[in-house]
């Protein structure tokens, strides 16, 4: 393996996990290579709350837009305002917000490299060698001691490197970015997102309207197979004044449902993003816990080249789920139960319509915290689901 370059750590995938490991890695001092599929843009509402953005020191000149309300909108048309209570959820787009994370592990120190990972082998003394496909279709190799899986649901990384672990269920997300309509259009509104629980739209999750600024982005997810997610987004456009409206560019993408069992290979593969399944189910927001699994992954990665005990690299799972994983199984609750017909979405917007709801919403949402200060809002809002549950509230 003479004159092959080698790295500390090679991160596959540069979006918001990759780029985050990537630039934590560097900033520790390791030799760091980020290796990215250039022009690949995931669909994505956009959404980023204050805690990214105090966590992850992004300044506001990427933010797009400020959004102050959400509205919900139920299978009968009911609509349920929820504002936000002197705050606001940043906006971004993935193309600008993407890049300017690799540029930013770039200037941290690691390497920037286009390129599609092909597959992992293992030299003499069992060191990885990650095998890459570059822009100019030649074949490149490089060593690294760690690899960090960020490519996405469908992860070749994992693929190869865990070939037992289990499948994923995903949601199929799509969705057009389109040019904002101008102060003339009566139902948009360019500092709220708009999210559709209606069965037509999407027999088992939801469709959405978030604006960008001057462009929107307009959705749908699904896991039902054969339903037509871009036929459901021309439904939406074509119902909310939207079909006329110029469209910059459409996108897809599976979006993991619940996070994967184990995140590393006991050697010296570690997964993040994504590909380790941190998506938040129910809502399929997806940006900060990428973020924040690239973070840990990072600091799992580097004890591991520290010690070279590859144990330290499951801490970056039990952190996470630590961290995050009772939110996880509260929202998969949720999408199991209210998303599985359009009676239960019905009153799952009624719901929202109630004040105690709508702040530990916010509140959680924006903090990634479970609030646990309003001990009798808690005891309100458990009796009103109660009643919603047995059908005793009306809808």
């Amino acid at each position: 393996m003479a004159g092959i370059e080698t790295f500390d750590a090679v991160v596959v995938g540069g979006g918001p996990a990759g780029a985050t490991a990537a630039d934590d890695l560097a900033r520790r001092g390791r030799a760091t290579l980020l290796l990215d599929r250039a022009g690949r843009i995931k669909p994505c509402g956009g959404a980023i709350p204050p805690a990214l953005i105090r966590e992850f020191q992004i300044p506001e000149s990427l933010l797009v837009a400020r959004v102050t309300s959400a509205r919900m909108v139920a299978p009968s048309g009911r609509r349920v305002d929820m504002p936000i209570d002197g705050g606001f959820v940043g906006m971004v787009d993935r193309e600008h917000f993407d890049e300017w994370l690799r540029e930013r592990a770039a200037a941290s120190g690691a390497v920037r490299r286009a390129g599609v990972f092909e597959r992992l082998e293992r030299d003499p003394d069992g060191t990885a060698v990650v095998c890459y496909r570059g822009r100019d279709g030649r074949e490149g190799r490089v060593r690294a001691r760690a690899v960090i899986g960020a490519d996405g649901a469908n992860s070749a990384v994992a693929r190869q490197a865990m070939p037992r672990a289990e499948e994923v269920p995903c949601v199929f997300a799509y969705h057009e970015i389109i040019r904002s309509p101008g102060g003339g259009s009566a139902d948009f509104d360019g500092a709220r997102c708009d999210v559709y629980y209606q069965g037509w739209l999407s027999p088992d999750f939801y469709a959405w309207i978030f604006p960008h600024g001057e462009t929107t982005s307009v959705g749908v997810g699904s896991a039902s197979k054969g339903f037509s997610l871009r036929g459901a987004v021309e439904s939406l456009r074509a119902a909310t004044g939207l079909a006329a409206t110029d469209t910059v560019r459409r996108e897809g993408a599976p979006i993991p449902l619940h996070p994967r069992r184990r995140w590393d290979n006991g050697r010296d593969v570690l997964l993040a993003g994504d590909a380790a399944g941190v998506v938040a189910p129910a809502s399929g927001e997806g940006i900060y816990y990428a973020m924040a699994g690239g973070r840990f992954a990072a600091e799992a990665a580097d004890a591991f080249l520290a010690t070279g005990d590859p144990r330290a690299l499951a801490a970056a799972r039990k952190r996470f789920m630590k961290a995050h994983g009772r939110v996880f199984f509260i929202l998969g609750m949720m999408q199991r139960f209210w998303y599985s017909s359009d009676r239960r979405r019905e009153r799952f917007v009624a719901i929202c319509r109630d004040p105690d709801v709508q702040t530990l919403t916010w509140q959680a949402y924006m903090h990634k915290k479970l609030v646990r200060a309003k001990p009798v809002a808690h005891v309100r809002i458990f009796f009103k689901d109660l009643a919603h549950l047995m059908g005793l509230a009306s809808p």
